[in-house]
């Protein structure tokens, strides 16, 4: 089981990143509450990892520390729901913001997300209220007044169609349609705004 790395950023694709350790490239795919977090490429990361082995594939994910990284391991646990539907839930809220969706019994936020539909989120309801229980953090607010303040780790000025048609495909392997993802972004695009500043707009105005 690989549970952590530190290396260098060599490469940021939301939500996939390339980690040079000590000569080895890493592939990771990241939420977006943990890429946000990166620091710029040619910088050292420290990376929590989660180890998926499939007939056909197998993928590291990453997160900025074991507290989203449990999450992820309490959401697949969840019937119906893999690792790239338990990425998308945290790439469009963090851990705690999950949490408290999940105490509220907060339906009509978690529909939004893409691939869950309304019996997926009632199960979520359901399998999570009790494993969450004793789910905890200083930092937890509710979510209409939670905000994380952090520093998104934006990389070098990329061209405005670049970052825009990056931003897309970001959102796309998230789950959400690409009719979809063009629209939205097409609408908060301004000037200057890189590939990871459309993806957290974006993803708040699709919740």
């Amino acid at each position: 089981m690989i549970g952590r790395l530190r290396g260098t950023l060599l490469e940021k694709q939301p939500p996939e990143i390339l980690l040079d350790v000590t000569g080895v490239g890493y592939e990771v795919k990241l939420p977006m509450s943990s890429f946000y977090l990166l620091p710029s490429i040619g910088q050292e990361a420290i990376i929590y990892t989660h180890f998926v082995v499939r007939e056909d594939a197998q993928v590291l994910y990453g997160f900025s520390d074991t507290h989203e990284r449990a999450m992820f391991r309490e959401l697949i646990k969840v019937n119906g729901v893999g690792p790239k539907l338990a990425l998308a839930i945290l790439s469009g809220m963090t851990a705690d913001q999950f949490a408290q969706c999940i105490y509220n019994d907060a339906i009509s936020i978690l529909i939004k997300l893409p691939g869950v539909g309304k019996k997926t989120a009632e199960r979520l309801l359901i399998e999570m209220k009790d494993r969450l229980k004793n789910w905890g953090s200083s930092n937890t607010l509710t979510l209409a007044s939670q905000k994380r303040d952090v520093d998104t780790g934006l990389g070098e000025m990329i061209t405005a169609n670049n970052a825009k048609e990056e931003a897309i495909i970001g959102l796309v392997t998230l789950g959400y349609k690409r009719a979809i993802a063009e629209k939205t972004i097409k609408q908060i695009y301004e000037s200057n705004m890189d590939c990871e500043a459309l993806i957290r707009r974006a993803l708040k105005g699709l919740l």
